[in-house]
């Protein structure tokens, strides 16, 4: 998780550039065109770890929530400074620790769900509605955080059967389809332009570096979240605060104001605080019965929700 960190900033910087010029729609499906383009062979030359069903159901699901993630992130870009489009999008470990207990089945208990609303208030300090400029639109990194919480539990479920790289290589195809059908009939009617004719060739190359991008960071990603409980690795998605952070400065010159770090500052805790109560968790004598001999229950393996999957 902390080394699909380290690329996703870059692609996401590569988004807000592409949206001073093409529609959002557009982006989000040329963003989608160039991360197929890069699986494709990474698929190829790493085909013997393509394992599960690269077509079914429920990556069609994955998809679907990926399109909609992309492009309501995408559309705050271009409306926003991407900081705190992204400090926004932020409450979505603390969502998807809330979700992994009902959807899941894994433990959560009063303290973490606590830190959880500290977490959501915090995002709340960051959105601050009916005082924001932003208006409506500081709602759609919150779909998209919803989106993406909703994705990694698709993703956790679908890597019992599948490889991380078979997920993102059915999901990606299928977002791009969820995309471009609607941007070809948006195309038609004159609403879209899919074929700028005055689009440069950094713009060109924005698009393969954001794709490039995307996919290295998603493929880690769903490996992540195949090898242990969704609730674990979440919070380390809270190093791309900083990485965006530092992107967008340097390449735009924007900064978060005072109320969004102190938003940010109180998101971060609650998911460091969310981290560090996974060891006690787990070292906890009341966790597991102790073993019985025999051929009892007691004597059965307990397993987390996809472990040991291959």
């Amino acid at each position: 998780m902390v080394l699909a960190m380290l690329p996703l900033p870059v692609g996401e910087a590569f988004a807000k550039s592409l949206t001073s010029t093409l529609d959002p729609l557009v982006v989000t499906m040329r963003r989608l065109a160039g991360q197929a383009l890069c699986l494709a062979p990474v698929a190829v030359i790493l085909r013997r770890r393509l394992r599960g069903a690269m077509f079914s159901p429920l990556l069609m699901l994955s998809g679907g929530l990926v399109a909609v993630t992309l492009l309501t992130l995408i559309t705050a870009f271009s409306v926003m400074p991407i900081a705190t489009a992204i400090a926004i999008f932020f409450v979505e470990p603390l969502i998807l620790t809330l979700l992994a207990a009902p959807l899941l089945g894994e433990a959560v208990g009063p303290r973490r769900l606590a830190a959880v609303g500290v977490g959501l208030l915090g995002g709340l300090i960051v959105i601050r509605p009916g005082v924001s400029d932003f208006g409506w639109a500081a709602l759609l990194p919150l779909v998209a955080a919803l989106a993406y919480t909703l994705n990694m539990i698709v993703v956790r479920v679908a890597c019992r059967t599948r490889s991380g790289l078979t997920v993102q290589c059915g999901a990606t195809a299928y977002a791009f389809c969820a995309v471009a059908v609607p941007a070809l009939r948006l195309d038609g009617v004159g609403l879209v332009d899919l074929a700028p004719a005055a689009m440069p060739l950094r713009a060109w190359g924005a698009v393969l570096g954001a794709g490039a991008f995307a996919a290295a960071s998603f493929v880690l990603i769903a490996e992540a979240f195949r090898r242990t409980e969704a609730g674990l690795p979440a919070p380390f998605q809270y190093l791309e605060i900083v990485g965006v952070t530092a992107a967008v400065f340097l390449v735009f010159g924007d900064m978060p104001d005072a109320l969004t770090w102190l938003g940010i500052a109180i998101i971060l805790a609650s998911g460091v605080y969310l981290f560090r109560r996974e060891p006690a968790r787990d070292a906890s004598p009341t966790r597991r019965p102790p073993a019985r001999r025999g051929r009892g229950p007691g004597s059965l393996r307990r397993f987390a929700p996809g472990a040991g999957c291959s």
